[in-house]
């Protein structure tokens, strides 16, 4: 049996150097102390610019999407399911966030989770990643004050001194906005039919839709768009995914209802509109981009994709990775799914799943066999013994 271990140096670099995620990469460095040691850590681009450049790092954080699943599962069939969850790095420096994979919720731990995930007893699989920007102040031109969220980065090429990256996020204006690592200053694109729902970077471009599904192709260095595909009317949000190698177009419909109430309420919600109207998904329609037609081509079935829709990311899972006998053909939302048992009828925001075959819309707490994707950790992660007790055994790097 071939001792893997003993690779050359070389051939160790070249492989390292070929994965396409960085948490591969730390995967691959937890193996052994000579793969460690054969490939480089991580670097953050964020945190080469030299002295003086714009403080964008202070105000971006970076998370992963995981997939955590036993490395050997029992005969249970809850623990042949995987379990979804964010992690937040602080690029500051600061204490890693256990989040809601599609929000910003944050949990606390159970007791006895693991403060390391040992990969001798977990898979642990990176289905996606997320950058967000936080709130700050702007200079010149651009209003002050803004507060941008979902972003994505660019990392372009390095030299021996510095990362060049570029951000691609939209304004609270409804906008573009881009900010440049060499500028280091951002702008904002005035190109605006309709306000912008979405942006990705697929292919080595950056890529942004807007309400009505018209897309463009963002050139960072001229700053000017060009058309993509054209519009794709009928729903009220538009969401850009990636998905085995084609990009996707999500379109949510959303319904306006009116909230039953007794006088009293009906009285009160007069003097507040906004109180007796509940938004509500009511359906999903998925396209796939056909760049030489520069269109939006609608797909029926999805056959094993299940998709994700969160408020600063979107990513994809095989259901059969997920959950072994799941359909797919789904797509997992956060959104505003009326409530009966709220006080007063009002809305609540809560995780919904769209089934295409049959196009009804559930919640997913009332499905066990999806609850056990999300929050709180399956039993198979709190009941191994601690981190601690093993320091030897870790995927964890410092």
């Amino acid at each position: 049996m071939a001792d893997w271990a003993t690779l050359p140096k070389d051939l160790l670099d070249l492989i390292s150097k070929s994965l396409e995620s960085s948490f591969d990469l730390v995967q691959f460095r937890s193996v052994c102390s000579s793969w460690r040691s054969a490939a480089e850590p991580v670097l953050d681009p964020l945190d080469t610019s030299p002295p003086g450049s714009s403080p964008i790092r202070k105000r971006l954080s970076a998370a992963s999407i995981l997939l955590i699943k036993p490395h050997e599962p029992r005969s249970s069939e809850a623990d042949l399911i995987g379990w979804l969850v964010k992690v937040e790095e602080d690029l500051n420096g600061g204490p890693h966030k256990v989040l809601d994979p599609l929000c910003d919720k944050r949990h606390s731990l159970p007791e006895h989770f693991p403060r390391a995930l040992d990969m001798s007893k977990f898979k642990v699989r990176e289905l996606g990643r997320e950058f967000k920007l936080h709130y700050f102040n702007t200079v010149g031109d651009v209003v002050e004050s803004l507060y941008l969220e979902k972003a994505v980065v660019n990392y372009l090429d390095s030299d021996s001194e510095s990362y060049r990256f570029v951000l691609l996020t939209i304004h609270v204006s409804g906008k573009l906005a881009v900010f440049t690592s060499w500028d280091r200053a951002w702008t904002v694109i005035h190109d605006m039919p309709s306000p912008y729902d979405d942006v990705i970077l697929f292919d080595g471009r950056f890529f942004a839709v807007d309400n009505n599904g018209r897309t463009v192709v963002v050139d960072f260095s001229s700053l000017k768009l060009t058309l993509a595909a054209n519009p794709v009317y009928g729903g009220d949000k538009k969401f850009l995914i990636e998905s085995g190698g084609e990009m996707l177009l999500v379109d949510m419909y959303l319904s306006m209802e009116e909230v039953d109430g007794d006088p009293g309420f009906a009285e009160a919600i007069f003097e507040n509109h906004a109180f007796y109207m509940n938004e509500r998904t009511v359906k999903f329609k998925v396209f796939k981009f056909v760049e030489r037609e520069m269109s939006w081509v609608e797909v029926k079935d999805m056959g094993d994709k299940m998709l994700f829709l969160g408020d600063d990311c979107t990513f994809t899972a095989s259901a059969s990775d997920v959950i072994p006998l799941c359909k797919g053909s789904s797509v997992f939302f956060n959104g505003n799914v009326f409530n009966e048992d709220n006080l007063g009828g009002l809305q609540d925001r809560d995780l919904g799943v769209f089934d295409f075959r049959t196009g009804k819309i559930d919640l997913v707490h009332k499905l066990p066999e999806y609850a056990k994707l999300f929050w709180p950790p399956p039993p198979w992660i709190t009941s191994h013994e601690r981190a601690e007790d093993h320091p030897g055994e870790t995927s964890s790097e410092s």
